[in-house]
């Protein structure tokens, strides 16, 4: 295997330390995928820098010059503080020629742009559940043709920022009220769709062209109330000390009927294509205890943690953590933009 250069894009405030040594797990959890993904690529014999930015590109023009890396590993999640101003970032490492890993950004706008997403979806004829949009300012009147209960969020805040069980809402007067919760707090238009009672599966692609499936991942909720929803919450997703008091934890699902499996892996591959995504993505399903699976939305960059859901699926698949970073390095490097067709 050819030895690379490799430039990791983080965050500032997400560098790590030269050692974690004496590190305790609150300490170590905001970097630990920075962290992982550092490690895993010098283990595979890679020569390896991070570079951190907030709101200044200067440091990233002036790493790549200096470095002139085979690839831009991107592990960054927002720009300035606005997670949309992150495919600005790789659109720059694409302007300055240099490979990067996921996805490019068409892919990253399409995606993280929840409604033109279920836009695009729907046109598409997917399996996605009814929606309506709230823009700032505007009153939040339930339209006709949507249902209760509704899960309401922001139309462009990731990482389930925002999502609780207040999201949930079961009255037009409840609905007014979160969507101006929404508003005044993160300052985005707001997504409402129709809540599904179910299971909550993922699914993980990696590809550019020719796409690879990973097993179908499901969140299990160990303790929880029976009486409260089974959603992903920022709390469920992230707060290590609430997934183990009330026994959350992902693994395969099991016991999935051939019907919805072939649904989930067919329109996950379509709705990638249809998005434009390239490198790796993670869907968020739904299936309903009638069986009907409903697509939520695709993330791509997905979190690379080794223990998150898309390394873990990978495993499961017989990718483990090393392999799948140099894949994802691979994808990046036959990844064909518009400076590299211009070369030919």
């Amino acid at each position: 295997m050819k030895k690379l250069r490799v430039l990791v894009l983080m965050h500032e405030d997400l560098v790590p330390p030269e050692s974690i040594a004496g590190l305790g797990e609150k300490e170590f959890q905001p970097f630990r995928t920075e962290w992982q993904v550092l490690q895993g690529l010098r283990g595979l014999g890679h020569e390896v820098r991070a570079i951190g930015v907030h709101d200044d590109l200067r440091p990233l023009r002036e790493a790549i010059e200096a470095f002139r890396p085979h690839a831009t590993f991107n592990l960054l999640e927002e720009f300035h503080g606005v997670s949309m101003y992150g495919q600005a970032v790789i659109s720059f490492v694409e302007l300055l020629c240099t490979p990067y890993t996921g996805s490019n950004p068409r892919g990253l706008m399409l995606s993280r742009d929840k409604v033109l997403a279920k836009k695009i979806l729907a046109y598409h004829r997917l399996p996605i559940p009814r929606f309506g949009v709230f823009p700032v300012g505007a009153k939040a009147r339930l339209p006709r043709r949507l249902g209760l209960p509704l899960l309401v969020k922001s139309t462009s805040e990731s990482a389930s920022l925002g999502i609780s069980q207040a999201s949930i809402v079961r009255s037009p007067e409840k609905l007014a009220e979160r969507v101006a919760f929404m508003h005044g707090t993160f300052g985005t238009d707001v997504l409402a769709e129709e809540y599904i009672e179910g299971r909550e599966l993922y699914l993980g692609v990696l590809g550019n062209s020719r796409l690879e499936s990973f097993p179908v991942w499901e969140m299990r909720f160990g303790t929880w109330d029976p009486e409260l929803p089974r959603i992903a919450t920022a709390r469920v997703k992230w707060d290590a000390e609430f997934q183990r008091r009330h026994g959350i934890a992902t693994g395969p699902a099991q016991d999935l009927e051939p019907t919805a499996l072939r649904t989930i892996v067919h329109a996950t591959k379509l709705a990638y294509r249809a998005l434009g995504i390239s490198g790796y993505a993670r869907a968020d399903w739904r299936l309903s205890p009638d069986g009907r699976a409903y697509l939520l939305e695709l993330n791509a960059n997905p979190d690379l943690c080794s223990d998150e859901d898309f390394a873990q699926s990978a495993q499961a698949a017989g990718l483990a953590y090393e392999p799948l970073l140099q894949r994802i390095l691979n994808l990046a490097l036959s990844y064909r933009p518009a400076w590299k067709r211009a070369e030919e």
